[in-house]
């Protein structure tokens, strides 16, 4: 029988290395701002990802099976009292010392992160990482997958899908690209609009061409779309 039983005592010593670096003044901004509903602690990514590295050096707290690494994870991430336990679940799934568990038997777990976490400041970090990864490196499986994701139920699942290859530089696939913003041109929502944008701007970087010929061939973007695409390349709308 596999075990899935959590790593609890990384998780003690988390919550417990987070509680004590507590910002109160700067968590309540943060709070404001992300619209959270749950109470933060007021760390930055960069603080919660050191203390990760640095936990994760003791090796009694160290993860021993991929099970164990995926049930720590999700039981950060389902038992936060504290917006920080997400990122940390997160910090946790992107340890260098897991990367050959970050793969399509991951993409399940990655899509339950994003359906429940459904806000860009968790979507945005599973999708331009721990997604992008595992599509760069299975492209006919993810590819496939992407494409699915780019027409699901949920917003943040089509959300990711866009923005799957941002920060793949050269590497990206144009058709997949198109691909997953096509579907999603005439959504009216901002944050499907914005991750179009996005996602061409961030090509642009390494194809231009490539870039003002798609806008010019979809009139129906929408006028944030078409202003973050073309936004570092000299056009206007």
């Amino acid at each position: 029988m596999v075990d899935t039983t959590p790593h609890r005592e990384l998780i003690t010593a988390v919550r417990t290395a987070l509680e004590q670096r507590a910002d109160p003044a700067r968590a309540t901004g943060l709070r404001r701002y992300l619209k959270s509903a749950l109470p933060l602690w007021g760390l930055t990514m960069p603080q919660i990802r050191a203390e990760m590295r640095h936990l994760l050096l003791d090796p009694n707290l160290a993860m021993r099976s991929r099970d164990e690494w995926e049930a720590t994870i999700l039981a950060l991430w389902d038992e936060a009292s504290h917006r920080e336990e997400w990122y940390a679940a997160l910090a946790l799934a992107r340890h260098r010392a897991h990367r050959q568990w970050v793969d399509s038997s991951a993409m399940p777990l990655w899509e339950r992160l994003i359906r429940s976490g459904a806000w860009w400041d968790v979507v945005d970090d599973i999708a331009t990482h721990l997604v992008r990864d595992t599509v760069l490196a299975a492209r006919e499986v993810e590819g496939r997958r992407m494409r699915e994701w780019a027409i699901a139920d949920s917003l943040w699942v089509r959300r990711a899908a866009i923005l799957c290859q941002v920060g793949a530089r050269e590497r990206v696939d144009q058709r997949l690209l198109a691909d997953v913003i096509e579907p999603n041109i005439e959504d009216p929502d901002f944050f499907s609009r914005k991750a179009i944008g996005w996602a061409l701007r961030d090509h642009a970087r390494w194809d231009p061409a490539w870039v003002r010929r798609f806008v010019d061939q979809h009139p129906g973007l929408s006028g944030l779309s078409r202003r973050e695409a073309l936004k570092h390349l000299g056009a206007g709308t």
